[in-house]
């Protein structure tokens, strides 16, 4: 009963979050339709944090709305969408971006696939040339 009450109280926050009313820029578009289309532009690019498959201007995720706010309102304000951008990956982590930055950290990842095939293509040459010997009586 305890422990019941306890995940209660503690889900109750996140309940209370879904509640709220939706941010004032999540649904209604700009004013001015050139930089709507710059906002629209940059919403395309950007990943829902909660869907995941979505950018955010497909999803209906609250983050999304209050996401879609926030550029909105930057672009509203004149910021240029590649600083938005920048600051939505220093708030939620690259993977907010559709196209992540080429960082020297991800250098490993394009490189072990060609890594691991460059050793395959060793090991099977050494191993077709013993299996070669041992048919031709070598």
């Amino acid at each position: 009963m305890l422990i019941a009450l306890v995940a209660l109280l503690l889900a109750a926050p996140l309940a209370a979050q879904d509640q709220m009313p939706p941010a004032p820029l999540a649904y209604k578009q700009l004013d001015d339709p050139a930089l709507e289309a710059k906002a629209q532009g940059l919403m395309e690019t950007l990943r829902c944090l909660k869907c995941q498959s979505q950018s955010i201007a497909d999803s209906d995720a609250p983050m999304a709305g209050d996401m879609r706010h926030q550029v909105r309102t930057r672009i509203a304000a004149g910021e240029e969408p590649e600083a938005i951008r920048t600051w939505l990956v220093e708030r939620y982590g690259d993977y907010v971006s559709y196209a992540p930055q080429n960082k020297p950290i991800m250098w490993p990842l394009f490189a072990a696939p060609l890594v691991i095939l460059l050793l395959a293509v060793f090991l099977l040459r050494g191993r077709f040339r013993s299996a070669g010997k041992k048919v031709t009586g070598e």
